[in-house]
């Protein structure tokens, strides 16, 4: 995974942020006074304000954070950077309780604990924003709180969030408002447009158009898992999402929204034509296992296994046959493998590196010629680079770079 942009140099450690007591037992901790990567925002959706404490006796370090805000029991939780969770335990009955840990760039990680339940498995790959789970007060907490950490070799060291360090006692609001790369043909032109999920307490799919504004869809809330399909058949991409939490798809078109409740809390949603009727249909992947289940529009469903447990899920028509199939992209070497059938009904993968480690994958019809093409999205400079080749394994191929979304 490749390293967060640094931004400039932090200064020294915030003394007026605590008690005397705490400002000693900090002062005094040596090497882990270094501070991490200046990318973490707070482990909350975006917008939300919650206040930060902290105490001289707080184990494992007074570096820790609690966090509170009133009737935050059940609240969710989210990724403070992208990494791949080390340590997801469901059910701890002693210290940390249900708790996870996500190891970032650099020796870096992040600590969630105390939670009442968790959303991710270990192995797999999150984004900034995902969900990892819901406040809590498992393990050895007196009440509900987020205890979080940032640590560096798994000693703690100072939290800074959004590149500024974190005064403890204060109430901040979230800027965890990270977009997601996504495309499809949502406007009617011949090839895919791309566009983003711009996660916010009203999430809106913001849709890239050549000499106009974007189009703006809003949709979704800020920990759903975003998926675009054309869940009618008219030849459009609709928006959808996947809530987490409740397992269900929400999918909407002109006539209104379907609901589909399907898979476990940390499955990862996919979507495309499976059966090539022009209809779209969703599925999940499994990242512990990497095991895909394809829902059909009966309900029935077809297991596919594909990739490591730290690969993220892809689909397109890679083979321009009309019925989509499925890949994977390895983030730490930006590496799609794809999978095709044959008319012979055996079973390809081709793999194909594109793109710098941290990308995150999108794919789409970029030339209109009926074969999905692979691109990736880099979120420090919001740059899309689309590949585009007489067939997604081609060796020949050119490359188009356009800048649409938020950098991070």
């Amino acid at each position: 995974m490749r390293a967060a942009p640094r931004r400039a140099p932090r200064g020294a450690l915030i003394a007026t942020a605590v008690t005397t007591a705490v400002v000693a037992a900090v002062g005094t901790a040596g090497p882990a006074s270094a501070t991490p990567t200046d990318a973490y925002e707070m482990p909350f959706p975006c917008g939300q304000s919650w206040t930060g404490t902290t105490r001289a006796n707080h184990s494992p370090s007074a570096r820790s954070v609690d966090w509170n805000r009133p009737d935050d029991l059940g609240d969710a939780v989210v990724a403070a950077a992208p990494g791949i969770v080390s340590v997801a335990e469901p059910s701890g009955g002693s210290g940390y309780g249900r708790w996870v840990m996500v190891d970032h760039v650099d020796g870096e990680s992040t600590i969630y604990a105390h939670l009442s339940a968790v959303s991710v498995t270990a192995g797999q790959t999150v984004d900034q924003g995902t969900l990892v789970g819901a406040v809590g007060q498992t393990g050895n907490a007196t009440g509900a709180h987020l205890h979080f950490e940032e640590r560096r070799n798994r000693t703690d060291v100072d939290p800074w969030f959004h590149g500024a360090p974190f005064v403890f006692g204060s109430t901040v609001a979230s800027q965890n408002c990270v977009d997601v790369p996504v495309a499809g043909n949502f406007v009617g032109t011949p090839a895919a447009e791309v566009a983003v999920y711009r996660r916010a307490a009203r999430s809106t799919f913001q849709v890239l158009r050549s000499g106009r504004t974007p189009k703006v869809l809003r949709f979704g809330t800020a920990t759903d898992q975003p998926v675009v399909g054309d869940w009618d058949g008219d030849g459009l991409v609709n928006p959808g999402g996947r809530t987490p939490a409740t397992r269900t798809f929400r999918l909407r078109t002109p006539s209104g929204v379907t609901s589909i409740v399907l898979g476990a809390v940390s499955d990862q949603p996919v979507a495309g034509d499976w059966d090539g009727d022009g209809r779209w249909e969703v599925g999940v992947r499994t990242a512990g296992t990497g095991a895909f289940q394809l829902r059909a529009a009966d309900g029935t469903l077809t297991a596919v296994t594909l990739g490591d447990a730290d690969d993220l899920p892809v689909t397109g028509d890679w083979d321009g046959d009309g019925r989509t199939d499925l890949g994977v992209f390895d983030v730490a070497t930006s590496t799609f493998t794809l999978r095709v059938i044959d008319a012979d009904g055996l079973v390809w993968t081709a793999q194909v590196q594109f793109g710098s480690p941290g990308d995150l994958p999108v794919t789409g019809d970029w030339d209109a010629n009926g074969t999905t093409d692979v691109g990736v999205w880099d979120p420090a400079t919001a740059m899309f680079q689309e590949r585009r080749a007489s067939s997604a394994t081609a060796a020949r191929s050119s490359v188009t770079s356009l800048r649409f979304g938020n950098p991070r």
